[in-house]
């Protein structure tokens, strides 16, 4: 039998707290909820008070917690059971940034600020609960202070698939260089926001990262492949010229949910976030996860040669509720069944993304503002071919709605 022993563990609960495998540790250091709402309702209740009375399970007696600014309804929840159980609960306001010396945080988003005091709180707490505190910091340290190595790992913190923007290096293969003004681009903006809440700071992360995209006096562009990764919201080469896609950019989004999510809750709020800050979706494109939700496939997966099996009832219901959303009305229903057996009309064609959108007709699989293709891959795919038919374009796609999605998207682009 091997023991393993560590300093510290970080034991994040997965469903709830109150019944949680992870209760069978009785007398933890420190504990911490952070920012609730509307997820795994199917499970948790479809209330922030049942939400929160599952996520304040993982008190203990006694046992110092901490937790985020919260919606009344589950803040109350939370006091009451921190008194119950003689809890000294924290409530931590978000991070000053003036805190960090200079430096910005490595995750993106203003609800990272959030996140970040919150982890601070907690580790100082472990720090001074252990004996360790005088270890980090100065014997001149003052609270309002952080310690550098906090400030250090905040700085460099990387969180994948959240908040994340990767300028897809396949394009250049054939270019003489990464800069030839020859190469369109195709830009992903990839974010696992799967719940209401989360969406609303998709929506803002993403609306704020494409207007600094469109301004980008300090920013440059990560190229992603197998010997570079790159950091949250952090570019590693220098962008091409401002002007040569000022008047040909698209803006796509690229969206699946699980069944047990929420499409009319969802697809409104990101649309709404992203309007209200000016940013609007050229097209959408639906299309099927390659992982589920026990099974992860590899990066290397084919494109299938035969589609026309692939069940895609789902991602349809998701294309006619976004083009409700567009149209202010219910579209005409898609021949589903046509799709299916037609496997030539799978792909809508590349000026899809390019034509005015009030052109055309539905046919198929395809609205003027939105599409259902039957492959990940094959969508990776054909984006990429549009824009290298398209060089004076640049796509900037917003991948959300899962983080199966994200995480599929992410394996294809890094494979």
């Amino acid at each position: 039998m091997l023991l393993l022993l560590v300093d510290a563990a970080i034991i994040e609960v997965g469903l709830g707290g109150t019944e949680d495998s992870t209760n069978a540790i009785k007398e933890p250091t420190v504990c911490g909820i952070t920012s609730l709402g509307m997820d795994h309702t199917e499970i948790l209740g479809d209330t922030l008070g049942q939400i929160a009375s599952h996520k304040a399970g993982i008190f203990k007696p006694k046992v110092p917690a901490f937790t985020v600014p919260q919606p009344p309804e589950a803040m109350d929840v939370i006091i009451e059971r921190a008194k119950e159980l003689m809890v000294p609960l924290e409530v931590t306001e978000p991070l000053d940034c003036k805190q960090m010396k200079g430096l910005t945080l490595g995750l993106s988003g203003d609800h990272q600020f959030y996140n970040a005091a919150l982890a601070v709180s907690l580790s100082r707490c472990w720090l001074q609960r252990t004996g360790n505190w005088e270890k980090v910091c100065q014997n001149d340290f003052q609270d309002s202070n952080l310690p550098d190595d906090f400030i250090r790992g905040l700085s460099s913190t990387h969180f994948s698939g959240r908040a994340q923007i990767v300028c897809d290096s396949s394009l250049y293969s054939d270019c003489s260089e990464i800069m030839s003004e020859n190469c369109g681009e195709l830009i992903f903006y990839l974010d696992g926001a799967h719940s209401p809440e989360s969406i609303d700071a998709c929506a803002k992360w993403f609306s704020n990262a494409v207007k600094g995209y469109k301004n980008p006096s300090h920013l440059s562009i990560s190229v992603e492949n197998t010997e570079e990764s790159s950091e949250n919201g952090h570019f590693l080469h220098e962008s091409k010229a401002l002007g040569q896609f000022e008047n040909s950019s698209r803006l796509i989004l690229l969206f699946n949910c699980l069944d047990v999510r929420n499409p009319n809750i969802l697809l409104p709020r990101l649309v709404n976030g992203c309007s209200s800050s000016g940013i609007h979706f050229s097209r959408a494109l639906f299309v099927p996860s390659m992982s589920k939700y026990t099974k992860v496939t590899s990066g290397a997966s084919v494109i299938p040669s035969d589609l026309s099996g692939i069940e895609l009832s789902w991602q349809f219901n998701l294309q006619r509720i976004w083009e409700k959303i567009v149209h202010g009305k219910e579209m005409t229903t898609l021949l589903e069944k046509d799709f299916k057996a037609e496997s030539k009309l799978m792909l809508p064609p590349n000026e899809f993304l390019y034509d005015n959108p009030s052109k055309g007709c539905p046919s198929h699989n395809y609205f003027p503002s939105s599409a259902v293709i039957p492959s990940l891959p094959l969508t990776i795919k054909w984006l990429r071919d549009c824009v290298r038919e398209h060089p004076s374009t640049r796509l900037q796609v917003l991948v959300t709605g899962s983080l199966h999605l994200v995480g599929d998207v992410l394996k294809l682009l890094k494979r």
